[in-house]
């Protein structure tokens, strides 16, 4: 047994072996326990090299790895796939990762007639001296009622991204404010139509990187009640500035995961608002951008003049063990090695939620002077300051903003003609959900 291993099964106070069945140690009734027994992992592909060197670093432990969408875009895979395990009283996975920080609002309540399908971790399962390395926040949207469900992989607070080098050749100043943004982007329409400071077109772009950094009230909850308000001023802004950058041709419809986008745009992206982890994922990604080192910096997150400075946030995924795992043991020392083993620093395409991986993984990007500007500030910054006014029900805004945005804007609409079926349609999943309308 590693290292890793025994310091993860010393979180555990009595799960080894044994029977756990019927009891309520840990906040949940546990089945009877066998610390021999193989758990399943679930990862999407990103994930799928962190789940790897942990099975490399505990050959002892038996670990399936089934690698899924994640639930990206609110697929509702995860959901889904435990709704038919309730059903049929078996074939729950041992850990899974979703990329949607929404799931505990059903994965932490009963389901189907069943106990809740994720663990408590806080009641002994876990170490509070373990939980309490987490960045402060970071496992906030994955607490009810004082438990614990979850522990978050990553921080995926926006920034702003820039390029370096042809904002200097341009003669542009990085903006500061939402105000300057849109200045700069009639600037470089009217000078080097063109370039561009921008896209909308993935289901992520608008809620979290716009909106919600906006403080727009757009996707919140009160308890059980959901609201939605596109006519409040913050909304507004942001539509119209959305719209005014869509005409003025500076954001784009293409998804920065396409293959379009990289052709049509590798040279000609001057800067973007864009979550933490646009770090490895599009800038030094082999396969995206893979823009040249002293390329590209982070900035500070754009605010509003004169008000608070947010900003908001695109994911941060979320690893959930089973409550009707067989060998818990090995659940709490996979979500311990995910979060803060060395491998998890050196893996991380975006900022650890865990403080100390955190530290190391800045660290490592500072040593490499990949980016231009002071990163790690701008990122700690952003990490520290995202906005709490958003909400996390039980569906995914993207849904709707895939539904009824991406083809409205593709059609010819503009934004601001969309955003009232969009809130609708906001409005229409809280119903389905459960949640009462206000």
């Amino acid at each position: 047994m590693s290292a890793t291993t025994l310091a993860a099964a010393g979180l555990l106070t009595a799960c080894s072996g044994g029977s756990a069945g019927g009891t309520d140690e840990y906040g949940f009734t546990a089945v009877e326990q066998d610390s021999s027994a193989e758990i399943t992992v679930w990862v999407d592909a990103a994930r799928e090299p962190i789940a790897k060197a942990f099975q490399e670093a505990n050959p002892d432990t038996g670990i399936k790895i089934e690698t899924y969408d994640g639930s990206a875009g609110g697929s509702d895979s995860f959901k889904t796939k435990v709704a038919l395990f309730d059903q049929s009283g078996e074939g729950w996975p041992d850990v899974v990762f979703s990329t949607q920080q929404n799931d505990t609002a059903w994965a932490g309540v009963e389901q189907n007639g069943m106990q809740p399908f994720a663990a408590v971790l806080n009641k002994g399962l876990m170490s509070e001296e373990f939980l309490d390395g987490f960045t402060p926040g970071a496992l906030d949207p994955m607490t009810r009622d004082g438990n614990v469900y979850g522990v978050r992989n990553d921080l995926a607070p926006v920034v702003y991204w820039y390029n370096e080098t042809l904002m200097s050749e341009f003669g542009y100043e990085i903006p500061t404010t939402w105000e300057d943004y849109r200045d700069l982007s009639d600037k470089v329409a009217a000078e080097h139509p063109g370039y561009i400071l921008g896209s909308v077109g993935d289901s992520f772009t608008g809620p979290y990187t716009y909106y919600w950094s906006g403080q727009a009230p757009v996707f919140q909850v009160d308890g059980d009640s959901f609201s939605s308000d596109f006519e409040d001023e913050h909304s507004q802004k942001v539509t119209e500035m959305i719209d005014h950058m869509l005409d003025n041709g500076t954001l784009v419809q293409d998804s920065v995961f396409g293959a379009d986008f990289v052709t049509k745009y590798s040279d000609k992206l001057l800067g973007t608002p864009g979550p933490a982890w646009y770090s490895g994922a599009i800038f030094q990604n082999p396969d995206s951008l893979n823009a040249a080192p002293g390329t590209i910096g982070a900035a500070a997150p754009l605010v509003w003049e004169g008000e608070d400075a947010v900003t908001g946030n695109v994911g941060g995924g979320v690893w959930y063990g089973s409550s009707h795992s067989k060998n818990l043991e090995a659940v709490a020392a996979f979500l311990e090695y995910v979060s803060s083993s060395d491998d998890a620093a050196e893996l991380a395409t975006g900022l650890p939620a865990y403080a100390s991986t955190a530290e190391a993984w800045l660290e490592k990007q500072a040593a490499s002077g990949y980016f231009a500007g002071d990163f790690s500030t701008a990122i700690t910054q952003a990490a520290e300051s995202v906005w709490d006014g958003w909400g996390y029900p039980s569906f995914s805004p993207e849904t709707a903003f895939s539904s009824v945005v991406i083809p409205g804007l593709a059609a010819g609409k503009s934004l601001s003609e969309l955003t009232p079926a969009l809130q609708a349609e906001y409005e229409n999943e809280a119903q389905v959900q459960g949640y009462s309308v206000k």
